[in-house]
C-alpha cells in the first residue's frame, strides 16, 4: 500500500483591519473618551442625584419620625385614664360679647392664661404668642384662633383686656367672666392660679398661675401644651407639623 501523500497548506491571507477611521466609536472626539475613563463609571451628575437622593430618604424619616412623635402625644392626651384638657366654657370677649368653647370649631387655637397687670411674664409670653401665630399666619392663613384668658376676672372686665391686648396682636381674643367662670375653665384645662387672700379694694396684687400655651385641635381636642423650653421658631413649627398631621385636613 503506497503511503497518503498530503495536501499542502496554502498560506491564509492575514485578517484585514478596518482602518482606525473606520472603527466604530461611542465617542465623538478624543476629548469625549479621556473624559470618559478620567471619570470612571459614575458621572458627576450621578453623584449629585445620589447626595439627593440619600438627602431625600434622611429628610423623610426624620419627618415621620417627628410625625409619629407627635401622634404619640395627641394619642396620649386623650388616652384613657388621663384627664380630659379643655371643656365647655361661656365667656365674654374684650368687646362684651359672648364667646363659648363651640365658637374655637373649625380651627386650630392656641390658649393662653394670665392677667393684664402681670409686670414681666405674661408680656414676654404673649410677644412670644403674637410672633408664634405671625409665622403660623404666614403659612396657614386664617388657621389658628389665639386667645388669653384672665385669672384675674376682677380686675381684667373687657375694656382692660381690649386696651391690654391691643399692644400685641390684633387677632387675639380676650375672654373673662365670673371668678366661678373663670375657675371652672381653669380647673377644665388643669390650669394653677391662685390669687392673695383678704385683699382690700384698690389694693394692687399679684395672680400665680401656669405658664403654657395649649393647643387644641378644630374639633376642641387638646392636641399639646408648649412651655418656655419653647421659642417662637419652635413654637410656630410644633403648631404646622400638628396642623399637617390632623386627620380632618383639607388637601
Amino acid at each position: 500500500m503506497q503511503p497518503k501523500q498530503l495536501r499542502p497548506r496554502l498560506p491564509q491571507a492575514p485578517p484585514t483591519r478596518q482602518p482606525i477611521t473606520q472603527r466604530r466609536t461611542k465617542y465623538k472626539t478624543v476629548e469625549e473618551a479621556k473624559s470618559r475613563h478620567s471619570t470612571g463609571p459614575f458621572s458627576w451628575k450621578a453623584g449629585i442625584l445620589f447626595v439627593a437622593t440619600c438627602a431625600g430618604l434622611v429628610w423623610y424619616f426624620e419627618y415621620e419620625k417627628g410625625r409619629m412623635h407627635r401622634k404619640r402625644i395627641a394619642e396620649a392626651a386623650k388616652g384613657v385614664g388621663r384627664p380630659k384638657v379643655g371643656g365647655e366654657f361661656e365667656l365674654v370677649d374684650q368687646n362684651g360679647k359672648p364667646f363659648t368653647n363651640t365658637m374655637m370649631k373649625g380651627k386650630h387655637s392656641l390658649v393662653y392664661f394670665g392677667f393684664t397687670r402681670c409686670p414681666d411674664i405674661c408680656p414676654e409670653e404673649l410677644d412670644k404668642m403674637a410672633r408664634m401665630v405671625d409665622m403660623v399666619e404666614s403659612k396657614a392663613p386664617g388657621s389658628l384662633l389665639p386667645i388669653f384668658v384672665t385669672c384675674d376676672p376682677e380686675r381684667d372686665d373687657p375694656k382692660a383686656l381690649k386696651s391690654y391686648l391691643a399692644e400685641f396682636h390684633p387677632a387675639f381674643i380676650g375672654l373673662t367672666g365670673t371668678y366661678d367662670q373663670i375657675k371652672d375653665l381653669c380647673k377644665k384645662y388643669r390650669v394653677y392660679f391662685s390669687t392673695p387672700k383678704n385683699v382690700k379694694a384698690g389694693q394692687d396684687y399679684l395672680v400665680d398661675h401656669s405658664i403654657y400655651f395649649y393647643l387644641m385641635d378644630p374639633e376642641g381636642d387638646f392636641v399639646e401644651a408648649l412651655g418656655r423650653q419653647h421659642s417662637p421658631d419652635q413654637g410656630a413649627q410644633l403648631i404646622l407639623d400638628h396642623m399637617k398631621d390632623w386627620p380632618g385636613r383639607k388637601e
